[in-house]
Formats: structure tokens, C-alpha cells, sequence
């Protein structure tokens, strides 16, 4: 699955249970892939998405947190478009939803960024943002010289309201049009990754950073051969960073760890430079790299959650600091 496809699958499956990270998702998606139709006289509200599970989503979200009814319509690709695409429509009560997330004001006028009630909440509800505006209209690229995460959005007015998100967040967004279209860009690397894990992607994550780190060893080795002694310094800085997190999440969790995620860990910390198969070949007995996966992302998850609730650095605050610089 592609990188971009594989974040949203697990976006649109997480479970989110505060009322106000799931008003902020949803008025962002409907703003974001979203619209208003007049119908008969009536304020129809069409959203447009790109897998059954987001509609899923959106529609379970619209009738649980609003009350209001929604249909799903399949619409199957053709010429440029491939794959199926899904509409989710409110009809009936098009209107109430309307003035409810925010898309018309207190005169009935449409709105072109995002609520002020959502623009000035919280940083859970900053990251319920990003998460809406990704399974709107997200990318993510694999990792390299040319990655980015990138959000395509209706109009700068909520091309800036996603900025502000993502600065509430600690992260640098740049937004920018290009041929006619307002877009939201993140192209650092570990920005990429903290708004992963702060989107609630911790799965995708873990595939992106290894392959990464996969192209950040490769293009090592092939330095190696030009014997290109700054670039052997960079791959070495690569290895610290790698092991830095578990080392710190084990640090956080202390005693409190369980045995099987400390295990997985231990490893993680013991050999950087190997990939999640090799790391599970090593294991006694060995595991699958989705199972030694599975168990440092949860270990990782764990001791950020932990760390929050303790008020104290998680565990990319352990990356040194010239380390992140390169």
C-alpha cells in the first residue's frame, strides 16, 4: 500500500472519543473536501473522499457528534481517476450541519477558513486539524531529498488556518500556491514524523522512518565507495538517532514497562543500524517485522503518552541536538 493510502487507512480507523477533536476533524473535512449545494432550495452538503473507511468515518462521526443523517454514494473512477471515490451527503438536514461545523456563519454566509472556535482550541484539537485535512486531501512522499507531507486546500484562507494549526503543534508549515491551488507543505524530516505521531499514524511511522533510514544507509554506503568522510559522520549521526527514542522511552517508563516491549527495545537500542526483519531474526524466539514493529512503536506510544502526563520532554526531546540539525 502506498504510503499516502497506508496513512489514511489507519487515520480513518483510530478511535478518537473527545467531543471536541471530533467537531475540529469533521468541520475540517467538510471544509476541506467538502461543499455547499443548493438543491430544490435546499442546503445540501457533499464531501468527497478517496476510501470507504473515511467515509465510514465522517458519516458515523456526523450522526453520532451532530445527530444528523448522511448516505454514502460510490462514484467509480474513470479517465484520469482511478479507483472508486465516495460521497458522503447530508441532505435533510444540510443546513443545521452547515451553521453547526462552522462552513456558514451566524447570517447564513459561507465561511472560507476554519471556525475561530477550532482556529484558536487546543493542541489535541490542532492535531484533529491536520488529521481531517489529511484524509481530505493529505500526501505524504517516501522519505528522501524530495519528501514531503502535503495538504491541498480549498483557498488560502484555510491554507493559513492549517499553518496556525501546525504552529500550535511546534512545527513550521509553509503554505503556497502553485498553478492556481493553495497547498500546506512540511519537508523536514522530523517534522514529518512528529506530525505522524501527533495525527495518531504510529503504524505508518514506523514504515516511513525505516524506509529512511533504509535510504539514508544506502545513500551511506554508496559515499563509502568515494570515501566521503562528512557523509560517514552523517550515517554515524543517523545510528544515534535511531536508538535515541527507545533509549529514552525506557528511561520514561522505567519499571512500568512491560517485559516483551522492553525486550523489543533492548534490541532497537542494541543494534541501530538494523532493519525491523533483521531485528526480528535476532529476537529469542525470533518474531515477524510486523510483531518487533508493533512492539516499539507501542513502546514509544507509551512513554510519549507517559511523558505528557508527567510534564517532561518525550522521547524526541533524547535526539541531540546536532543530530536533528543534520
Amino acid at each position: 500500500m502506498a504510503l499516502t493510502a497506508s496513512v489514511k487507512d489507519e487515520l480513518s480507523r483510530l478511535e478518537i472519543r473527545r467531543s471536541s477533536e471530533r467537531k475540529a476533524e469533521v468541520s475540517t473535512m467538510l471544509r476541506f473536501c467538502g461543499g455547499l449545494h443548493i438543491i430544490s432550495g435546499r442546503i445540501v452538503i457533499e464531501a468527497e473522499v478517496d476510501l470507504a473507511s473515511t467515509a465510514r468515518r465522517l458519516r458515523a462521526a456526523i450522526a453520532e457528534v451532530y445527530g444528523h443523517t448522511s448516505e454514502i454514494i460510490v462514484v467509480s473512477g474513470g479517465g484520469l481517476r482511478r479507483g472508486n471515490r465516495y460521497v458522503v451527503r447530508v441532505v435533510r438536514d444540510g443546513e443545521a450541519l452547515a451553521r453547526q461545523t462552522g462552513l456558514l456563519d451566524g447570517r447564513g454566509r459561507p465561511v472560507r477558513g476554519l471556525p475561530s472556535v477550532i482556529v484558536n482550541g487546543s493542541a489535541a484539537d490542532a492535531e484533529a486539524v491536520w488529521r481531517g485535512a489529511f484524509l481530505s486531501h493529505g500526501s505524504l512522499t517516501e522519505p528522501g531529498r524530495s519528501s514531503a507531507l502535503e495538504i491541498t486546500c480549498p483557498g488560502p484562507e484555510s491554507a493559513l488556518a492549517l499553518v496556525g494549526a501546525a504552529r500550535r503543534l511546534g512545527l513550521v508549515a509553509k503554505a503556497r500556491e502553485v498553478r492556481g491551488v493553495d497547498r500546506v507543505v512540511i519537508r523536514d524530516g522530523e517534522a514529518i514524523a512528529q506530525l505522524l505521531t501527533r495525527m495518531g499514524a504510529h503504524d505508518a511511522l514506523m514504515v516511513w522512518e525505516e524506509r529512511r533510514m533504509r535510504k539514508e544507509v544506502r545513500a551511506t554506503a554508496n559515499r563509502l565507495a568515494n570515501f566521503d568522510d562528512a557523509n560517514l559522520r552523517r550515517s554515524a549521526q543517523a545510528a544515534v538517532a535511531a536508538g535515541a527514542r527507545v533509549d529514552r522511552a525506557l528511561e520514561i517508563l522505567g519499571d512500568e514497562v512491560p517485559e516483551h516491549l522492553k525486550y523489543a527495545g533492548a534490541l532497537r537500542v542494541a543494534h541501530k543500524q538494523a532493519s525491523l526483519d533483521e531485528l526480528g531474526r535476532m529476537a529469542e524466539p525470533p518474531m515477524t517485522k510486523d510483531a518487533i514493529a508493533g512492539r516499539i512503536r507501542r513502546l514509544l506510544a507509551m512513554a510519549d503518552k507517559r511523558a505528557i502526563e508527567m510534564g517532561i520532554p518525550g522521547t524526541e526531546a533524547s535526539v541531540p541536538l546536532d543530530v536533528m540539525e543534520h
